[in-house]
């Protein structure tokens, strides 16, 4: 019998934070500094949630070598660091049910493929007076859908897999909770929509984050 939900990991970008306008715009720049066209804020949706690389390869156009994608990523992630916070916000009622969660005595984390040093910077602006583990991509550990940041984060809060439960917004979630074998609830706010993430595994979904705090007191398959 599975042990009682005490502990949450949570995704950052199209989960707790809507982060595409400040995603979209600082990839647009990188393409107008290397001569490549930009691109619309909402086709950004379907690229972002597997690392800036493959977000910047989808992107551009389809001859772009990837030689060209290594030299722009540490572009974006100079000109992302300076303005990750000019338009992002958490989404509505987040921060209400990270309170929630708090107050019930729940333990909570975040793991991203964004760089770690913005999901950090992210993280202690907008929640840092719930959340004290915030993991990003850097070097010697593997982004998701590989399970070392979830596996990372349940460390550092002392927890298990048999108590935790994963939230995310995307297929990459979804790989990402079964890798670390950990049961998924998918949020229909985010980047991705129903029917792709239904195609794609997800089973169990939040339409509100207030559903969230009912569906972790529930079973959840894997």
């Amino acid at each position: 019998m599975k042990n009682r939900i005490s502990t949450i990991i949570f995704d950052m970008d199209g989960t707790v934070l809507n982060t595409l306008d400040d995603l979209a715009d600082s990839v647009n720049h990188v393409f107008s500094q290397f001569g490549l066209p930009a691109r619309e804020r909402d086709e950004y949706r379907r690229f972002f949630g597997n690392g800036i690389g493959y977000a910047m390869k989808c992107a551009a156009p389809d001859d772009t070598s990837d030689s060209l994608i290594d030299r722009m990523i540490p572009v974006f992630r100079q000109y992302y660091d300076k303005h990750c916070l000019d338009k992002t916000l958490p989404y509505a009622g987040i921060l209400e049910l990270m309170k929630t969660l708090h107050d019930q005595g729940y333990k909570m984390a975040i793991v991203s493929n964004k760089i770690d040093s913005a999901v950090k910077e992210l993280n202690d602006r907008f929640f840092s007076e719930y959340i004290g583990v915030a993991i990003g991509e850097k070097a010697g550990i593997k982004r998701k859908p590989a399970a070392d940041t979830v596996m990372a984060a349940l460390d550092e809060l002392g927890s298990s897999i048999d108590e935790a439960v994963y939230i995310g917004d995307s297929e990459v979630d979804v790989q990402t909770a079964k890798n670390a074998k950990i049961p998924c609830i998918t949020v229909l706010w985010g980047f991705r929509d129903k029917a792709f993430l239904i195609k794609n595994g997800a089973t169990t979904f939040a339409s509100t984050p207030s559903e969230i705090a009912e569906l972790i007191r529930q079973p959840i398959g894997l």
